[in-house]
C-alpha cells in the first residue's frame, strides 16, 4: 500500500503563485508515473500534469505554460508550481501515483479570487 500526502493548497488572488507537494510513503515498488487531478464542484475530475520515472511530462492544455510538475524521487515526493493563477483554476487538487495499482491523496483545496 502506498500513502499520498498532499500540501500547499490554498487561497490566492488571481494572478498569484502556490506550490502543490506530494509525498508517498508505504510499500513502494517503482511510481510511476506521479502527478496531479483536480476537480471544480459540478465537474468532473481532469488530469493537470503528471511525471514519469523517465522525467517526461503531461500537461492538461488548461495549465500548459504556467504550471510546472517536477518530482524528486530519492522522497518519492511531486511537486506542482502553479504561476499566474485564474479563477478557474479552482478546485480540489488531488495526487495521483501508480505502483502496481492506482493511489489518491486526500486532497487539497485550492481557491483563487479575482
Amino acid at each position: 500500500q502506498v500513502q499520498l500526502v498532499e500540501s500547499g493548497g490554498g487561497l490566492v488572488q488571481a494572478g498569484g503563485s502556490l506550490r502543490l507537494s506530494c509525498a508517498a510513503s508505504g510499500t513502494i515498488f517503482s511510481i510511476n508515473p506521479m502527478g496531479w487531478y483536480r476537480q471544480a464542484p459540478g465537474k468532473q475530475r481532469e488530469l493537470v500534469a503528471a511525471i514519469a520515472s523517465s522525467g517526461k511530462t503531461n500537461y492538461g492544455d488548461s495549465v500548459k505554460g504556467r504550471f510546472t510538475i517536477s518530482r524528486e524521487d530519492g522522497k518519492n515526493t511531486v511537486y506542482l508550481q502553479m504561476n499566474n493563477l485564474k479563477p478557474e483554476d479552482t478546485a480540489v487538487y488531488y495526487c495521483y501515483a501508480n505502483d502496481v495499482g492506482d493511489y489518491w491523496g486526500q486532497g487539497t483545496q485550492v481557491t483563487v479570487s479575482s
